[in-house]
């Protein structure tokens, strides 16, 4: 019976039945957060920020866990936000970490002088409660005056 059951495990796994519970359960790296901000930025300049926008902010490939894409413009304004979708149209240029970092400002500095990179702070984790480092993957969308990142706590 236990042979039957690991093979039907195994099977459900195979074909992405079980998949999704599995991988929520992991801690996200910082490979995929990497791969889900370019993959948003491609999609906004494909798609439109609307209809990028419905995207992330549904659960699914761009909404999971402590995964989901934020989207600022270039005046720091957020567009996307899906932990709380009422601040989109807030600046959030003056936005600091615990220590006093510009996050927003840094975040758009990276986005213009490189195209995109990392940029490390601290953050409050709400599953933990706790203040602690976080690294964020930021994507200048090509031709935009928008940026998209996805940040995972360390």
């Amino acid at each position: 019976m236990r042979t039957f059951i690991r093979t039907l495990f195994a099977g459900l796994l195979a074909i992405g039945l079980v998949g999704t519970a599995v991988a929520q359960d992991k801690k996200p790296t910082q490979d995929e957060a990497k791969a889900i901000t370019l993959k948003a930025a491609g999609l906004i300049a494909d798609k439109g920020l609307d209809d990028a926008a419905k995207l992330f902010n549904a659960d699914g490939e761009f909404k999971q866990g402590e995964i989901y894409v934020n989207v600022v413009d270039f005046t720091g304004v957020w567009k996307v936000y899906p932990p709380r979708p009422t601040g989109v149209g807030q600046s959030v240029i003056n936005v600091k970490d615990p220590d006093g970092k510009f996050i927003v400002q840094d975040i758009l500095a990276v986005a213009k002088d490189k195209g995109e990179g990392w940029v490390e702070y601290r953050w409050l984790n709400p599953a933990s409660n706790k203040i602690e480092p976080k690294v964020t993957y930021v994507k200048r969308v090509p031709g935009q005056e928008l940026v998209a990142y996805v940040g995972i706590y360390k």
